[in-house]
């Protein structure tokens, strides 16, 4: 492993254990054993580690979400495929996930909150607009889409904050109950 891959990794562990905040630029460095310039050389600043980090796998998960949100009318196949997709990047990516959830949620005007803000408004965008496509093939759900995208989003990541928190299995029957139970309130 090099030394930008080692920071990041530190930094991950780090921000997600004690928050952005409290994690200095010191211990990062005597943590990865590396010097303060390299840190800087690498990646400028803290926040530029943290800009780093957050682009390397939203990055991911942007891209395996705008493949899953591909609505082809079938409805309760692409929510599956888009639970799924979510379930298996934070199965991969527990300690990340658990990192941007947090930042997701905190302070709005907080450096973690600004950092991550356009990467969560750009997989809502993806999630509306499977729901606008989707709308056309059913009438009560027009002009919803946003509305469709936060809750969805909200139910995925209930049930990962469930699986990182109280142990629950990201399974096929997770999926089916996240999917089931947002569906129960779309189609009604």
């Amino acid at each position: 492993m090099d030394n930008q891959e080692n920071i990041l990794n530190i930094a991950l562990n780090l921000f997600t254990l004690k928050g952005y905040e409290a994690a200095g630029v010191q211990e990062i460095v005597e943590t990865a054993n590396v010097t303060k310039p390299t840190l800087y050389h690498y990646f400028g600043s803290k926040r530029g580690l943290l800009d780093a980090l957050l682009k390397k796998y939203f990055d991911v998960i942007t891209k395996k979400a705008e493949e899953a949100c591909t609505y082809s009318g079938d409805l309760p196949f692409t929510l599956t495929r888009v639970t799924e997709t979510f379930f298996n990047f934070a199965k991969k990516n527990e300690t990340f996930y658990r990192m941007q959830m947090a930042m997701c949620f905190s302070s709005t005007g907080s450096e973690p909150f600004i950092a991550t803000k356009d990467y969560n408004i750009k997989l809502l965008a993806l999630l509306e607009k499977m729901f606008l496509l989707a709308s056309e093939d059913h009438g009560n759900m027009k002009n919803r889409q946003k509305r469709y995208a936060f809750t969805f989003l909200g139910i995925i990541n209930s049930y990962i904050s469930l699986y990182l928190n109280s142990g629950i299995k990201l399974n096929d029957e997770a999926v089916y109950s996240a999917v089931h139970q947002f569906s129960h309130g779309i189609y009604s």
